[in-house]
């Protein structure tokens, strides 16, 4: 099963607004049942914000209740939030609300692991614009207090190979650029030489 997005906000949520039970709601956003107990007794949630996961279209209302109702029931994914990574990756068009919101620590995430990234690259890898990555590179971006850089790819919001391609491209751009600058200083020392013969 593909975990909701925010497992760990998503847990807080369900425990302080369901009765459903550790391993349910273990089980549903794929972490330890000890660390939802953890959650519940307010060991590890201190500074986690709840994430409903109905707002974000990841579980309905009736589903909740059926699995309140039977302790042995596990919750069930919305099929479009079951989707949405999967068609993300083919289409990069569709997203889900989380992952809108999300798309500013992606672009944090890349831009501290893989400076040499141009902003155009980073663009197509997230689906956002160079205004926005030059904000969160200055730090003027309006949610900076709260941008915490997250793995693109752990959210839905490019593949690993998508990253690897695009670092493989500048890589490579950058082997070109320094070949010109190299050829022109040996350039520059046969001239010296040259002069320094003919004297």
């Amino acid at each position: 099963m593909t975990a909701p997005l925010m497992p760990r906000a998503t847990a807080v949520w369900l425990v302080e607004n369901t009765t459903l039970t550790f391993r349910q709601i273990a089980n549903f956003c794929e972490l330890h049942e000890l660390e939802i107990q953890a959650i519940a007794d307010g060991d590890v949630s201190g500074n986690i914000m709840g994430l409903s996961p109905i707002d974000n279209d990841q579980l309905t209302m009736e589903e909740i209740h059926r699995c309140e109702a039977d302790p042995k029931a596990n919750l069930t994914l919305n099929e479009m939030e079951r989707n949405v990574k999967a068609r993300n990756l083919k289409a990069k068009k569709v997203l889900s609300p989380s992952q809108r919101q999300d798309k500013p620590n992606g672009i944090a995430w890349i831009i501290k692991n893989y400076p040499d990234l141009k902003d155009s690259q980073i663009c197509k890898l997230i689906g956002t614009t160079k205004p926005t990555i030059e904000a969160i590179r200055n730090g003027t971006h309006r949610d900076m207090a709260i941008i915490r850089p997250k793995n693109p790819v752990t959210i839905g919001l490019c593949s690993e190979q998508d990253i690897e391609k695009a670092v493989l491209a500048a890589q490579k751009a950058a082997a070109k650029s320094e070949k010109p600058k190299k050829a022109s200083k040996a350039k520059k020392t046969t001239a010296k030489k040259s002069k320094a013969t003919k004297k």
